[in-house]
C-alpha cells in the first residue's frame, strides 16, 4: 500500500511521523518551504530527508508540477492533513482509493474554517476528531473514524490542539491498520447537512472591553499559541493578549467598561468589562498599564 502525504502545519508533522512509526509506506511527501497563512506552519521536508522519503514544495498544489509528482510515485492512496487549499477533481483522481483529510470537528458538523477556535469561541463543551474521504468540496466527504472530545474551562488553544492531537494520533494508528486489512467503515450521517464556520478576520480577534467576561475569556483562549492572539487598540497600535482571568463580581457597576482598576507587582491588570471584572495576565509588554486608564 502506496501513500503520499500532504501537509504544512504542526499536526501534519506529528501525523507523518505517526504514519511511519507504523510502518506506513509513505512513497512522497508535499509541503511548503514557507507559508504566511499558518501560524503553527511546519516545513515536512526535514521528516522526509530523515527517512529517505522524495518530497516537493508547491505553492498551488493544483497545478502540473504536483501532478506530475504524484502520477510518477504512483500511489494506491493519500493522506492530506493540515492543507488549507481544496483539491481539485484531477487531483483527486489520481489516487486510485482516495486520499483521507482530517478536520478536529464532529463532522457532519462545524464544517469549514478555524475549527478548534471556533470551538473554543463559542463557549462548545465539546469537540471531535474525525478523518474522512476526501472530496472537492470541503469537509464533506465520508466519516471513516470520529473521536469525541471534551472541552474545559480550563483549556486553551494549545492544550485543546494537544488533546485532539492526542486523540487523533490514536485513531490514525487505528485506521491504518484497518487500511492495511481493507477494514475501513463508512460511520453513519445522522445528519447529512451540517453548519459551516466561516473564515476569521483579523477584526474576529479584536478585543471590544464593552464585551462580556465569558466572551472575552473565550476569545483570548482561542486564540492564544499556537494561534496569531487576541489583541486590543490603544493609542493607534495592537497589543497582543494572551492569558486571562474572570474575577468574582464586585460592586462596579457604575464603572464604564474599559477603564484599568488596578496593576500589581507583577504588571497584571484589572480592567473593566460589559458585565464585570476580568485580570489581563499575559500580554504584549509592549503596553505600560496605568490605573485610570481607559482602553
Amino acid at each position: 500500500m502506496k501513500a503520499i502525504f500532504i501537509g504544512c502545519v504542526e499536526s501534519s508533522a506529528i501525523f507523518l511521523e505517526t504514519l511511519l512509526e507504523e510502518k506506513a509506506n509513505i512513497v512522497g511527501v508535499i509541503t511548503k518551504e514557507e507559508s504566511k497563512l499558518n501560524s503553527d506552519f511546519v516545513d515536512l521536508s526535514d521528516i522526509a530527508r530523515k527517512n529517505k522519503i522524495p518530497y516537493l514544495y508547491v505553492k498551488n498544489i493544483n497545478d502540473s508540477q504536483t501532478l506530475k509528482f504524484i502520477k510518477e510515485l504512483n500511489p494506491d492512496m493519500g493522506f492530506c492533513l493540515g492543507w488549507s487549499q481544496l483539491l481539485r477533481k484531477e487531483l483527486l483522481d489520481v489516487f486510485p482509493q482516495g486520499i483521507i483529510g482530517f478536520h478536529p470537528a464532529a463532522l457532519p458538523q462545524n464544517k469549514g474554517r478555524h475549527p478548534l477556535i471556533w470551538a473554543l469561541v463559542l463557549g462548545l463543551d465539546e469537540t471531535a476528531s474525525s478523518f474522512f474521504m476526501l472530496e472537492e468540496s470541503a469537509d464533506t466527504g465520508q466519516v471513516i473514524s470520529q473521536e469525541r472530545v471534551s472541552i474545559l474551562y480550563e483549556d486553551n488553544a494549545r492544550t485543546l490542539y494537544d488533546k485532539v492531537m492526542n486523540i487523533a494520533k490514536v485513531q490514525l494508528k487505528e485506521l491504518w491498520n484497518d487500511i492495511c486489512e481493507n477494514n475501513v467503515h463508512i460511520i453513519e450521517d445522522k445528519e447529512k447537512k451540517g453548519n459551516i464556520w466561516r473564515k476569521r478576520s483579523k477584526d474576529d480577534g479584536r478585543i471590544d472591553w464593552r464585551m462580556s467576561c465569558r466572551n472575552i475569556y473565550n476569545l483570548v483562549r482561542a486564540l492564544s499559541e499556537p494561534y496569531v492572539g487576541a489583541h486590543f487598540e490603544y493609542n493607534g497600535c495592537d497589543y497582543k493578549v494572551w492569558e486571562t482571568k474572570e474575577l468574582e463580581d464586585s460592586l462596579c457597576k457604575n464603572i464604564e467598561p474599559g477603564k484599568i482598576l488596578e496593576v500589581n507587582d507583577n504588571n497584571r491588570f484589572v480592567i473593566k468589562t460589559g458585565n464585570g471584572l476580568i485580570e489581563v495576565i499575559r500580554y504584549d509588554k509592549r503596553f505600560k498599564p496605568q490605573v485610570g486608564m481607559y482602553l
